[in-house]
């Protein structure tokens, strides 16, 4: 199976044959992916060098001309490090264009911190307007490029990531999928996350939510879920910082009382490489750990 970043240079590179107004722009990072639409449309596929500022600059530039830029490079340089120009250069001047990130949280462990982003969501819920997408297979990543790619002048983000899910589900960039259905409480898996929850919660009365399309957040799916249940008890698993979504899924469920639990990446910086299984395993994300929290906050209910 291929990775969801080699889906991405795969499918983008057709969306460039088959619509003028695309462009990708790149900071060395993916190059090599796109060398053949680089040499078919050298003034659509644009290479700015290890300069993350100008890569969303150019970015902003273009869609201020009428194009639909996708950019491209690891998530710590591209929400991190150029964030004054994602606020300024796309939301201050009002223009849309896709924002495609690598390494999610730990994807590079030997890249050290530098190439780590658990923050990157975090940071773009402090934006108005952004879609977030996180797929949790390369089929779902490829669904949710198209429908970036083709969504007008709207302001995008996609957060790829090798942490993958065995089996591709059907995402419509919307809605969350109801996977299972139980009355003791709701779990929300968030992309890559999905396949250790539902191990994690084998033999649990839960309900699991399949999330891929997290900004704007599917309060009414989460709504329903919660009211089909016995108690307003509602777990968000999450591939990056604990409790990025904790405020949205409060929103959604401000007339009701409710407890909420974040789980995902901690705060706290990990100082050894390892392996990215290693990384799951020290916040706590691997199934056994997963199900002893989930079913430790169920049964203090």
């Amino acid at each position: 199976m291929d990775t969801m970043r080699e889906r991405f240079a795969t499918v983008t590179s057709r969306l460039l044959d088959d619509d003028p107004r695309l462009a990708v722009v790149l900071a060395e990072i993916g190059v090599d992916g796109f060398r053949a639409a680089m040499d078919r449309h050298p003034d659509r596929v644009l290479n700015v060098g290890i300069r993350e500022q100008l890569l969303v600059g150019v970015g902003g530039g273009l869609a201020l001309t009428g194009m639909r830029p996708i950019v491209h490079t690891f998530a710590s340089f591209l929400v991190e490090r150029p964030f004054e120009q994602v606020k300024l250069d796309f939301g201050h001047q009002g223009v849309g264009g896709v924002l495609v990130s690598a390494g999610g949280s730990y994807d590079w462990p030997a890249g050290g911190f530098t190439h780590m982003a658990p923050g990157d969501v975090a940071l773009m819920d402090t934006l108005d307007g952004w879609t977030v997408h996180v797929p949790g297979h390369p089929d779902e990543a490829e669904a949710l490029l198209r429908h970036a790619a083709a969504a007008g002048d709207d302001k995008v983000y996609v957060r790829l990531s090798l942490q993958t899910n065995e089996a591709a589900r059907a995402v419509d960039g919307r809605r969350f999928l109801t996977v299972r259905e139980g009355r003791a409480g709701t779990v929300v898996a968030v992309g890559p996350m999905l396949d250790s929850v539902l191990a994690a919660v084998e033999g649990l009365d839960v309900t699991v939510l399949y999330a891929t399309t997290v900004r704007p957040f599917d309060g009414a799916a989460l709504r329903a879920a919660v009211g089909a249940g016995d108690a307003a008890n509602v777990v968000l698993v999450e591939p990056y910082l604990a409790g990025t979504s904790a405020a949205a899924a409060g929103e959604a469920l401000q007339d009701i009382p409710h407890r909420v639990l974040g789980l995902g990446v901690r705060r706290e910086e990990l100082r050894r490489y390892g392996d990215m299984a290693s990384h799951l395993a020290a916040h706590g994300l691997e199934p056994g750990a997963l199900r002893g929290r989930i079913g430790g906050f169920l049964g203090a209910g």
